[in-house]
């Protein structure tokens, strides 16, 4: 009794230990993986739909786990609903919109954000769902941070963009 009693102490010892150490590993995946720079990083579907907009791992966590328990994320991609496109294009979330807006069209953004108005301020302004003006205000006066450098790529000047609205 007192061995059966000591082996199964010890099964469960090691199955804690084996969890700490799953635990742990997520938890340090998670610090490396924070400096991605993902414009969109949960994809389409209904969770993607339903947070659209807001930052940070908990609204991240919430879409991913919603596209994940009801599956709707396939459903999504299969019949080209919940932001999702069936060839393949991502179009789910404001941010991915921007991204695509702002890959097309770099230079005449640039020019309109040092001016702080223009039509590429008004369009991303409908796409982001904020004021023209205010988006005119914020590019104007943060254009060293969208545009740190001559050769800057669209996802910088998307991510940028983003963290400051």
């Amino acid at each position: 009794m007192i061995v059966s009693l000591r082996n199964s102490y010890l099964k469960r010892r090691k199955t804690l230990k084996k969890s700490l150490l799953t635990v742990a590993a997520v938890l340090a995946a998670g610090m490396f993986s924070a400096n991605a720079h993902a414009v969109d990083s949960t994809g389409c579907g209904l969770g993607s739909l339903a947070w659209r907009g807001q930052k940070g791992p908990i609204p991240q966590l919430l879409a991913v786990t919603t596209n994940g328990t009801f599956g709707n994320q396939t459903f999504g991609i299969s019949s080209g609903t919940s932001g999702c496109d069936p060839h393949g294009r991502i179009t789910g979330g404001t941010g991915s919109m921007a991204l695509a807006f702002l890959e097309n069209n770099m230079e005449q953004f640039a020019m309109d954000a040092s001016a702080g108005h223009g039509e590429t301020i008004d369009t991303l302004a409908g796409i982001l769902n904020v004021d023209s003006e205010k988006l005119g205000e914020i590019s104007k006066t943060n254009f060293a941070t969208l545009f740190p450098s001559d050769n800057v790529d669209a996802v910088d000047v998307t991510v940028n963009l983003l963290a400051l609205i």
